[in-house]
């Protein structure tokens, strides 16, 4: 089982370090540092969103976020909605589990992800 999931695996680090090496880190520490507010909120939620990746990629990912400047609420929304929320995967969804079922769930783990973001920065 591992073997079929590894080679997709590594493929998905090796394109996450490729963008983080042409992405400059000040760049990153704009959009998901310290200033960030409401919009850099979206922005994560939405990037985050894009695709449904699992932990093994989103943790490595996070961390290397965090130490090129980006603050940790935005990171967590950006996280949450990473491996909660799947746009690209939500036609699947809707062939098995039903329209309204795969919108409410996407919808909720999107709220929920805006809510932990929000407790983070004030944990934080």
């Amino acid at each position: 089982m591992f073997s079929n999931i590894f080679h997709t695996f590594l493929n998905i680090l090796i394109l996450i370090s490729i963008v983080l090496f042409f992405v400059p880190s000040p760049l990153i520490a704009h959009y998901l540092g310290a200033n960030s507010g409401w919009y850099d909120f979206a922005l994560a939620a939405f990037i985050g969103s894009i695709s449904l990746i699992s932990g093994f990629i989103a943790y490595p990912l996070a961390a290397t976020l965090l130490k090129q400047g980006a603050i940790y609420d935005v990171v967590a929304v950006f996280m949450t909605t990473l491996m909660t929320v799947g746009v690209i995967t939500l036609p699947l969804e809707i062939k098995y589990f039903g329209k309204k079922a795969a919108i409410l769930r996407n919808a909720f783990s999107l709220i929920a992800a805006i809510i932990l973001g929000v407790f983070i920065g004030r944990l934080m």
